[in-house]
């Protein structure tokens, strides 16, 4: 029977039937090691709790099946699984982005307020004061992370119209930025 802490790695050590040994117990070794630094690495980039547990799990998934076929394990075990979970955390976003629905709505997590509550609101104010058109771009390319390809196929638009609605979308945010003092005037104009 598996402990609560292991059940991922006796589930897919049960999956997988040529597994070598000494590559589980190393897993579970860095599992139990190093699973509360994965999670909290989620944690600080996902709102739910739920969703930084599955990703965990998923690393020590993917920990288990890739050391399977190699003769040992990484040198830097918890580098290694930092890699892992950014490339996970990646495919996250992708697949969340993929399905999402564009709205241009901005809403904020206590999560993402990471610059303090002032910012936060100034720059909740700055984005919402663009044109929707504008919006829309911006909030799917810093706040969701989403190609300009994929944005202009959303939007309808090619992909250099969405560089250019993002081009001037973040220069008003920025104007308004430096006009709320929080912003930096650019030494070098072009």
């Amino acid at each position: 029977m598996c402990s609560r802490s292991s059940a991922v790695l006796c589930h897919s050590s049960c999956a997988v039937s040529d597994l070598d040994p000494s590559h589980v117990s190393s897993t579970e070794d860095a599992y139990r090691r190093h699973r509360g630094r994965i999670y909290r690495f989620f944690r600080s980039r996902l709102a739910s709790h739920d969703d930084a547990e599955d990703l965990t799990q998923r690393v020590f998934l993917d920990a288990v099946t890739a050391l399977s076929g190699t003769k040992s394990p990484p040198d830097s075990m918890l580098g290694w699984l930092y890699t892992v979970a950014q490339r996970r955390l990646v495919d996250e976003i992708r697949r969340r982005n993929r399905t999402a629905h564009v709205t241009g709505d901005v809403t904020y997590s206590p999560r993402e307020t990471t610059y303090g509550h002032e910012v936060a609101a100034t720059l909740a104010e700055a984005l919402a004061r663009l044109p929707e058109s504008q919006r829309c771009v911006v909030v799917l390319r810093l706040l969701r992370g989403v190609p300009f390809t994929e944005i202009g196929a959303e939007l309808g638009i090619s992909e250099a119209a969405a560089k250019m609605r993002f081009a001037r979308g973040i220069g008003a945010v920025r104007e308004f930025l430096i006009q709320a003092g929080l912003g930096v005037e650019d030494e070098h104009p072009e």
